[in-house]
């Protein structure tokens, strides 16, 4: 029996979150499908969200109990509704209406694009184009019926949304061991953590994130991040995508106040100790005294309790930062290869585009990232190796303190260490080194998108089988299940081969052959504790979507397929050792027993029949004739009495399949001719194929060689080059040409005023002349990198002419 009950009893360990007063009676509750809900049934259309072309919307969110939250475009709301899962039909989800209706104290003035809520389900986040807001979700009630009015305030308004400013929130998210904290990584290529308890205009702590002195440094920007999950060190770890594929990580890097198991932070601080500190290289030994050393500041309880033997649940990471050293940013993560010349990311030639989303999951002992590219493919590996923290030392961040000295924030720029590793070296070798952990490539997916050109993927995994990723893009969803984990197999015992994760289309959003497919607007997977998943999804026209997911036999493919071989080889053994039914049994065919006769006398021929010795001679030759030659006899016609109707069957049976014989025999007869038309229409048809073929080999260009190795290296250059230095040129003219507009306005209207400063007037005209120097020389640029590639794609045509 499932139980559902719209008020929750107060938890102490959560933050108290007063309920709101106009709560409805149960009385006046009804119960419908969720896709019958009438918050679908009764909206219009809605279009498709501004800020779509850099994340992808999700309009949804679930706290992961039985409330979920839906944005409404129109009205700018937000609708909370009850749910049930799978309480009178696994495949349904229950909603109650009347809805609550949460509406900001203030209206927004920007359009949402995404929604999302934090740990404890006290706050929601509403981030745009334009705007960033935190949604209290709890309110006082207003004189409109089953609607509360929630306090929202702005996250960050002075560093992203100022006039002054352009910079483009490229994702954010809650930090997963804290209630208040927020993770933002913004176009400026710095990543800022929030705290909301504290100051929520200036961030907590702010890396400027430098990838290292590459030949596209310049072009290559971050665009997407994930915070790891409760492994040794990826719980202090931040894992960043960029523009080209590569993937860095900086570590550690911890939120103020925020709390963790007490065991993980125990076996990290003995791992540094049993490893880092007896390794025979000084590097590691000071990167294991650094990690130490920052240990124990960040969790006083490591030395209080290293004396009394105390035992803890959590721990409380205190504000702490290295005062002569800065995070380092580690990567780009390389794949796992032998020797030392093959680093190469793997984009070459497999991926399309530009990197767009990037995924972190646990699943057992195996870290797995997945990268989505804009051109449909998916690449999907695990981490080779642990991660380890690092800091550059003589590197010294900025800190903020107050009257007591106590860390309020801290900057501080993140520069990378590009290394080598060889996979050749014994693991101790390579611990504590300050090496990224190398990629293991499980596999490359192309997911085959309609439009490949500006495809946005957007990724979760499937809360109840983490090893089931869902993919959600502008052609529908599609289901990506792991059936290879290589650390998790080792920890179980098991050696198991190497196999491909299947790929299943979930939904499609493409009506018939349409090529402009409709996109999502939401989607979430949920799941309960009885071990039912579902996926409900949101269209651009309003409809809600509900599917069940089947998750109990994804991971047994290889049980089914060791299972049915054993099942075909033992029934290929019955079919050998069982013989054919015998309609006489192997006794009567092999004829009566061969008969021993008696030893005769020599005086047998003068003994007369009539004699008692001739009686007695006869009547034994007769005993034995009976017992042998008439019992035969008898065997023989009980056994043809008894098989006459099977085998009158067996003949019956005979004569129908040569009946069925003939009559397929008269058919194929009369398709032979069919055949022999067709079979002289294809030759007709192959012949004029082969003159038409000659005919396109007299053509020009038909002798085209295929590029070569350097060539095609070339042209991936180029289109790096057109994808991504092409991009960061038209993002900065966008921002200058919106902070030139903004400029404008503010000389347009500062121009009614009589009373002005000449000198403040000369001030401004000189700064909208530098921003149209500024705009000249990005369009000089751009036109000078057009004629380059305008001239190698010239070069290439004549060579290619050449070659002919």
């Amino acid at each position: 029996m499932r139980f559902n009950f719209d008020l929750a009893e107060p938890d102490s360990r959560r933050s108290p979150t007063p309920p709101p007063s106009n709560s409805t009676p149960k009385a006046e509750l009804q119960w419908f499908p969720l896709q019958n809900h009438p918050l679908f049934s009764s909206s219009a259309a809605t279009a498709t969200p501004a800020t779509a072309e850099i994340m992808p919307p999700n309009l949804m969110a679930w706290d992961a109990d039985s409330r979920l939250y839906i944005w409404d475009l129109k009205k700018k709301c937000l609708h909370r509704i009850s749910i049930r899962l799978g309480e009178t039909d696994l495949t349904s989800i229950l909603a109650a209406s009347p809805s609550k209706v949460l509406q900001a104290e203030m209206p927004l003035n920007f359009e949402v694009n995404r929604i999302s809520i934090n740990r404890n389900r006290s706050a929601l986040l509403v981030v745009g184009l334009e705007g960033l807001r935190i949604m209290y979700l709890y309110g006082r009630s207003s004189m409109e019926e089953n609607t509360i009015i929630c306090r929202t305030v702005s996250i960050g308004s002075e560093i992203y949304f100022s006039r002054n400013n352009f910079i483009r929130i490229l994702q954010i998210s809650w930090h997963p061991y804290s209630d208040t904290h927020l993770g933002v990584l913004s176009s400026d290529s710095v990543f800022r953590i929030f705290d909301l308890s504290t100051d929520i205009g200036q961030p907590e702590q702010e890396y400027y994130l430098q990838p290292g002195s590459s030949q596209n440094a310049a072009a290559i920007r971050p665009v997407d991040f994930s915070f790891g999950g409760d492994h040794l060190w990826d719980k202090f770890t931040v894992f960043i995508l960029f523009s080209d594929g590569s993937t860095y990580i900086i570590c550690p890097v911890i939120p103020f106040g925020s709390v963790y198991k007490w065991e993980s932070v125990l076996e990290m601080y003995n791992d540094a100790h049993t490893i880092g500190l007896k390794s025979p290289n000084s590097k590691a030994i000071n990167n294991s005294n650094m990690a130490i050393s920052w240990l124990e500041a960040t969790f006083p309880e490591l030395v209080r309790e290293a004396g009394n033997g105390g035992q803890l649940h959590v721990a409380k990471a205190q504000p702490f930062v290295l005062l002569d050293a800065s995070v380092t940013l580690q990567g780009p993560l390389r794949k796992v290869c032998h020797g030392s010349r093959d680093y190469s990311n793997g984009k070459k030639g497999v991926f399309e585009g530009r990197a767009v989303s990037f995924l972190y999951s646990l699943v057992g002992k195996d870290t797995i990232i997945v990268t989505a590219w804009s051109g449909g493919q998916l690449q999907l590996d695990a981490l080779a190796d642990e991660i380890q923290p690092v800091w550059k030392s003589g590197s010294a961040p900025r800190i903020c303190v107050d009257s007591s000295d106590q860390i309020l924030g801290t900057a501080m720029i993140c520069e990378s260490d590009p290394s080598v590793l060889k996979i050749d070296q014994p693991p101790y070798d390579t611990a504590w080194l300050g090496q990224p952990p190398p990629l293991l490539r499980l596999a490359n997916v192309d997911l085959a998108l309609p439009n490949k050109s500006s495809s946005l993927i957007g990724m979760i995994t499937d809360p109840l089988l983490p090893e089931r990723i869902f993919c959600v893009h502008s052609g529908g969803i599609d289901s990506i299940v792991l059936h290879f984990l290589p650390f998790t197999s080792q920890a179980r015992g098991k050696e198991e081969p190497m196999r491909t994760p299947s790929v299943h289309s979930v939904l499609s959003t493409c009506p018939g052959d349409s090529t402009s497919p409709s996109p999502l607007h939401g989607f979430l997977a949920l799941s309960d504790s009885f071990g039912s998943s579902w996926i409900v999804g949101l269209t651009s026209s309003n409809d809600c979507m509900v599917l069940q997911m089947e998750s109990r036999d994804l991971l047994l493919t290889d049980v089914f397929d060791k299972m049915r071989e054993v099942l075909m080889t033992d029934e290929i053994d019955e079919v050998k050792d069982m013989d054919t039914p015998t309609i006489i049994s192997k006794e009567l065919l092999s004829g009566p027993k061969a008969v021993l006769m008696p030893p005769s006398a020599p005086s047998l021929r003068s003994i007369t029949a009539d004699s008692i010795e001739g009686r007695s001679t006869l009547h034994q030759y007769f005993k034995l004739f009976h017992e042998n030659y008439v019992e035969y006899a008898h065997k023989v016609y009980f056994e043809l009495q008894h098989h006459a109707p099977q085998l009158k069957k067996i003949i019956d049976n005979q004569h129908s399949q040569l009946r069925e014989m003939q009559q397929k025999l008269l058919e194929v007869e009369k398709k032979k001719e069919v055949i022999d038309d067709r079979v002289d229409q294809a030759v007709n048809l192959h012949s004029t194929l082969e003159d038409r073929l000659q005919n396109l080999r007299c053509l020009p260009g038909s002798h085209k060689k295929p590029l070569s190795k350097a060539e095609r290296d070339f042209k991936s250059e180029l289109d790096n080059f057109s994808g991504l230095e092409m991009d960061a040129l038209h993002s900065s003219i966008e921002a200058l040409s919106a902070r030139l507009k903004r400029h404008m306005h503010s000389v347009q209207a500062k121009s009614s005023n009589q009373v002005t400063h000449r000198a403040g007037r000369r001030v401004e005209d000189d700064d909208i002349c530098q921003l149209k120097s500024s705009l000249s020389k990005l369009s000089l640029i751009n036109r000078e990198n057009s004629k380059k590639v305008k001239l190698v794609e010239s070069a290439l045509r004549s060579k290619e002419i050449s070659d002919r």
